[in-house]
Parts: structure tokens; C-alpha cells; sequence
């Protein structure tokens, strides 16, 4: 069965640039091509259409509201094709592996451990996609996805990594400034480091005190930082006492940057996870090879599920 109706194809490509940027100029400067030719596609696109996609202003535009529908649609369209033509493609082919993670498991587990991979798989191409900003984890780009999970997204195999659990950390040089103080309250009433509260799949400050059970803090300062290793550096230059994630910051504290200045853990049912595609086909061999890489750097086992 044929597909109709279909508007100019070249059309549709110019208009998601202009509705994207909402300039001719920027999408013509994008695609390579005078403002006029913008020009020409939007208006053989609406000629098409019958309707306007844009209000023209003597120096800026802006889409009408059939106009915002329309390029919600064909901006999903488009980025569904251009993913199955990623797919197809395969960026540097057999050898290449795709890892999606967040800045702080990049940062702090990921970077410190890949080189030892490298060094055995000298063949293998290696390309780290770090975001936190990624809301669906089902329509990324990648072989393989580390992923802090709440609840795990379906349609994906997930892999335990190993589970969440949260305590407070500080350095030394902090914790000796603040000498004298006996009670959690005192504790934690002088400077707290916050996640900013964006993150907000992390757990809080007030979600920690509540499920470990102690009073909730009256800091006399707090620092809000809206990046989990900028924190985690925060904490080891003495500003505060921030919430640390178990396994992220084994390191530091191994090698003595930072200390735990009470023993308390909350422990979730959340979990560090990798995440896979389901029935993606065949899988290549150095996607294989790093998978099982990946596990052998886990201290105990890891589970599997793959959900439908």
C-alpha cells in the first residue's frame, strides 16, 4: 500500500531546522543552503499543507500552534529515521562500542577502571556518552547503558551492577575543623553539600534522614551543586559533608580523601544497573568482550532479568 499523503520530503527537513532554531537564517547556515532556499522549502510545505507554519515578524518568526503540532510529529519522525540509520551504520563498525552513562558513573567508576580494558583490547574503540539530562532510557543510542534505576525501564536486559547505598562522607581536614560536636544534630547543623534538586532521582538530604530514622538537619550553611562528581570534589576540598553512593566513591575513600564521619547506611531497593536492548540481532564480538569485562570489576555477583 502506497503512503499518503507524503509532503515534499526536502520541505520537511528545512522546516524541523527553522522550527528548531526559529530562524532561516541558523537552518540555512545547518543545512548548508541560502535563506532563500528555507525559504522557498517552508513555503512549498505550506502550500502543500494549506495552513501557515510560521508568523513572520520583520526580524524573528515563531510557529503557529499548527505549526508547533506539526513539528512535534515530524521531529520524532525524524529522529526515529535517523536512529535506524545509526543503527545500520554502526559508527566505526565491529570494533566500536557505544557506552550511555551519567557524569558520575563516568567520572567516578567508568574512567578510572576502562583503561585496564584498553590495554588488554587495544583492537576495541571505546566511545563514553556521559548525560544526565537523558529521560527516556529505552531510545538510546548505544551497544551498552550504565544507569542509576529506581525502576528499571521495560523492553530493555537489566544487570544489577551493585545496589544503592547511601551515606554521608567529608574529609579529614573537615571533620577535624568541626572537633567537639557529640550528637548527629550537631553533626550535620554546620555545612551540608546538596544535589541540586534537579537530580531528583537521587535521594535527598531529608529522604535520608527520614529512612535512616534521625532528626532532620538545620545546617547553618548548605552549597547546592547540580553536578554529582563536582560535589563529591566539593566534599574532598573540606566545604561540607555531602551524601556519597557506595561503590562510586570506593576509591576516595580507600585512599583516604574522604572518611565517613558516622557509620549510619540507607540502603534502597535501587540499584546501579547495565541496561541492553533487547532483540537488537547480532550482537559483535567487542561489545561481548566489554560486557564481560564490566562484570569481572564487580566485588560479588550480579543477577539478570530481561523484562517484556
Amino acid at each position: 500500500m502506497k503512503i499518503k499523503p507524503l509532503p515534499p520530503l526536502n520541505s520537511l527537513v528545512a522546516f524541523e531546522a527553522a522550527a528548531r532554531h526559529l530562524s532561516f537564517t541558523l537552518a540555512a547556515s545547518e543545512l548548508n543552503v541560502t535563506q532563500g532556499a528555507i525559504s522557498r522549502q517552508i513555503r512549498q510545505l505550506e502550500e502543500y499543507l494549506g495552513k501557515p507554519m510560521f508568523v513572520r515578524a520583520s526580524r524573528s518568526i515563531n510557529l503557529t500552534p499548527t505549526g508547533l503540532q506539526y513539528y512535534q510529529t515530524i521531529y520524532r519522525a525524524l529522529m526515529d529515521m535517523a536512529q535506524a540509520t545509526g543503527e545500520i551504520k554502526k559508527w566505526q563498525g565491529e570494533q566500536q562500542v557505544t557506552v550511555a552513562t551519567t557524569n558520575a558513573m563516568a567520572a567516578l567508576w567508568l574512567l578510572p577502571k576502562v583503561a585496564s580494558f584498553q590495554q588488554q583490547h587495544e583492537e576495541v574503540d571505546l566511545r563514553i556518552l556521559a548525560s544526565d539530562q537523558l529521560t527516556d532510557l529505552r531510545r538510546l543510542d548505544c551497544d551498552i547503558a550504565l544507569f542509576y534505576c529506581r525502576l528499571p525501564p521495560d523492553e530493555m536486559k537489566i544487570t544489577t551492577l551493585f545496589p544503592e547505598e547511601v551515606f554521608p562522607v567529608c574529609s579529614p581536614s573537615y571533620l577535624e575543623r568541626i572537633q567537639g560536636w557529640s550528637t548527629p544534630e550537631e553533626l550535620f547543623g554546620k555545612t551540608l553539600l546538596y544535589l541540586d534538586e534537579s537530580q531528583r532521582d537521587w535521594v535527598s538530604w531529608q529522604e535520608w534522614f527520614e529512612q535512616v530514622g534521625l532528626p532532620p538537619a538545620s545546617p547553618r550553611n548548605r552549597v547546592n551543586i547540580n553536578n554529582y562528581p563536582m560535589l563529591m570534589q566539593a566534599a574532598i576540598n573540606g566545604q561540607g559533608i555531602a551524601l556519597a553512593w557506595g561503590s562510586l566513591v570506593d576509591e576516595y575513600l580507600e585512599n583516604g580523601a574522604l572518611v565517613r564521619p558516622v557509620d549510619t547506611v540507607l540502603r534502597t531497593p535501587a540499584n546501579f544497573c547495565m541496561l541492553e536492548p533487547l532483540n537488537r540481532g547480532v550482537v559483535p564480538s567487542s561489545v561481548k568482550l566489554f560486557r564481560q569485562w564490566l562484570l569481572e570489576q564487580l566485588p560479588g555477583q550480579v543477577g539478570e532479568k530481561g523484562l517484556t
